[in-house]
Parts: C-alpha cells; sequence; structure tokens
C-alpha cells in the first residue's frame, strides 16, 4: 500500500525532515499517495480477543494494566512489575530506486515517562566514502533532541525538534520510531489476524499481523503520544498502515514492524520500522540538555 500526505509540499517536508536530521538523505524529496481501510475485524484463530491483546501492548508496556484482567488470545494479563522499562535495538530501512538503507539504533526506554536515550548509526553515504558519527537522540513527549548532527551543528551541541509539529509525528524523521509511538500505534489496530506461536530471542510470542489507524491510535493514545500522533494523522492522507507484531505469556510488545510507503515524482520509497524490546526493568536515565547547550542556528542540507 502506499500511504499519500495532505500536500506535496507540505509532505516532502514531513518525510524529508529526515535531511534535517541527516539521517535518510538518500531518500529526500518524497511526498506520499494511496490507500484505505475497512472496520477493525479478527480472524477465527485470534477472535476479538487477538484485537484487544494488540490493542493492549502499549498500556501492558506502561504498567496501566492490572493483572486481575481475562487473558487475551491465551496471553495472560501482564502486571506493571513486568513492564515500565526496557532495552531497545531500532531499524529502519528505506528502499528506493533499487537503493536500500538501513539506520540502526540501540538504547533504553521509560514507558511510563515516554523518555528514551538511543545511539543511531547511519549507513555509510551511496559512495561507500563517508563514515558518520552516530547521533545520540533523546526522545521526550513532544520533542526530539539529537547530538552529532553534523552539517553545520558545531560540536557539543544540540538540536531540538517539536515532534508535534512534524507531519508525520515522528514516525520516520529521526530515523528510529520512538519505541512508545510504535506501541501506541497498535491502540489503533484494525483488521488484526492472529498468525502462530513462534519464539523470538529464546522467548516464546504470539505474532499477530493487521493495520493500525493513525488517527484511532492519537485519540486512543497516552497523553505524552497524543500530539506526534495527531500531527501524523494529519499529514497523512490515508492513515492505515500494515502491522506485525509480537507478544510475549504477559502480553508484552517484544518486537513490531510497521510498513511506511511513500511516493514522488521518481521512484517509490519504501520505509519499514522495527523496534525489539527486551531486559525489562533496565534503569533509564534521561538527562535533558541545558537551553545553552541547544543550537538554534540554521542548519546546512547534506
Amino acid at each position: 500500500m502506499v500511504v499519500r500526505q495532505h500536500r506535496s509540499g507540505g509532505g516532502a517536508r514531513a518525510v524529508c525532515a529526515l535531511a534535517v536530521v541527516g539521517v535518510m538523505a538518500a531518500t529526500a524529496g518524497c511526498s506520499g499517495s494511496g490507500g484505505g481501510g475497512d472496520r477493525a475485524v479478527a480472524d477465527d484463530r485470534g477472535g476479538a480477543d487477538a484485537l484487544d491483546a494488540v490493542r493492549r501492548a502499549a498500556a501492558v508496556l506502561a504498567g496501566t494494566v492490572s493483572g486481575t484482567g481475562t487473558a487475551a488470545a491465551g496471553v495472560a494479563p501482564a502486571s506493571g512489575a513486568l513492564a515500565g522499562t526496557a532495552e531497545v535495538r531500532t531499524a529502519m530501512e528505506t528502499a528506493a530506486g533499487g537503493t536500500r538503507v538501513t539506520v540502526r539504533g540501540r538504547g533504553s526506554y521509560d514507558f511510563r515517562s515516554g523518555r528514551g536515550r538511543l545511539t543511531v548509526v547511519l549507513p555509510k553515504d551511496a559512495a561507500g566514502e563517508d563514515e558518520h558519527r552516530p547521533i545520540t537522540e533523546l526522545l521526550v513527549p513532544g520533542a526530539l533532541y539529537m547530538m552529532n548532527r553534523g552539517a553545520g551543528v558545531p560540536a557539543g551541541k544540540w538540536v531540538r525538534v517539536d515532534t508535534t509539529a512534524l507531519e508525520d509525528g515522528n514516525l520516520v524523521t529521526g530515523g528510529v520510531t520512538d519505541p512508545m509511538a510504535a506501541a501506541e500505534l497498535l491502540r489503533g489496530a484494525r483488521r488484526v489476524t492472529y498468525v502462530e506461536k513462534t519464539v523470538l530471542a529464546g522467548v516464546p510470542v504470539r505474532h499477530y499481523r493487521g493495520t493500525v489507524d493513525i488517527g484511532v491510535a492519537a485519540r486512543e493514545a497516552a497523553p505524552g503520544s497524543r500530539g506526534a500522533l495527531a500531527a501524523a494523522a494529519k499529514g497523512f492522507r490515508t492513515e492505515t498502515v500494515p502491522f506485525d507484531a509480537y507478544l510475549d505469556e504477559q502480553g508484552r510488545l517484544r518486537k513490531v514492524r510497521h510498513r511506511f510507503s511513500f511516493a514522488n515524482e521518481g521512484p517509490e520509497v519504501e520505509v519499514v520500522s522495527t523496534t525489539l524490546l527486551y531486559g525489562f526493568g533496565v534503569p533509564v536515565s534521561v538527562r535533558l540538555p541545558d537551553d545553552r547547550d541547544i543550537y538554534t542556528g540554521q542548519i546546512r542540507q547534506r
């Protein structure tokens, strides 16, 4: 499927804030186009419980689901002690015109506060000549802070981006989908099917597949996530995004993959964003930079 933007110019700015971040310059210049969606359903194997299990995933991670509820799709309800924080690995892969680029991230995230710290590793330039310094990203509700942005940003300075002003809500802009946003998108799950039981990194999980409605997710999301998702819902003409989600026996999200598609005057750009969660309960500390350490000048495009 292809996701369309409301306005070709605005859509280009949203997706191609990637160029501002310097993460996915190879796909700069794109604006989107595309599909539709149907009412929420689930297949006979997963039933309505499959839809419920997926939609509960964000609340389970944040520790706001009690352990007294009814198990969904064979998944035992999780208590707050089982979630809260996690180690994170991310991958954002783009494919356009035969060129495939992958941006990877690693760090930790606190789903109770919506704060995390990731190190994002950029690929070499297309010619394979340039090595990029890893970018440190601080994720907080409504904002993204980046260190080692490069391209005109002084050493030791941070760049701050208001994610509620991005037309994609930072679903692709930073080269990493905010782990909280990745989970919160599942609150808008629809057409969910239960695929199978499998094992992920030694952990038994249940695999679900479906689509999410970004507008529904924005309305149902926790307060800290609503602004960015609402921006994404307005920025995309079609709000439907396919996903694969893997939940463990406690109902915690272990892995989620979203597929975004954009089209411009050139080749179609496919973006696959994957978030992997493990090491639950890890300590997470995110200290925001002082105002004097934030760069507010012009950022050169790569």
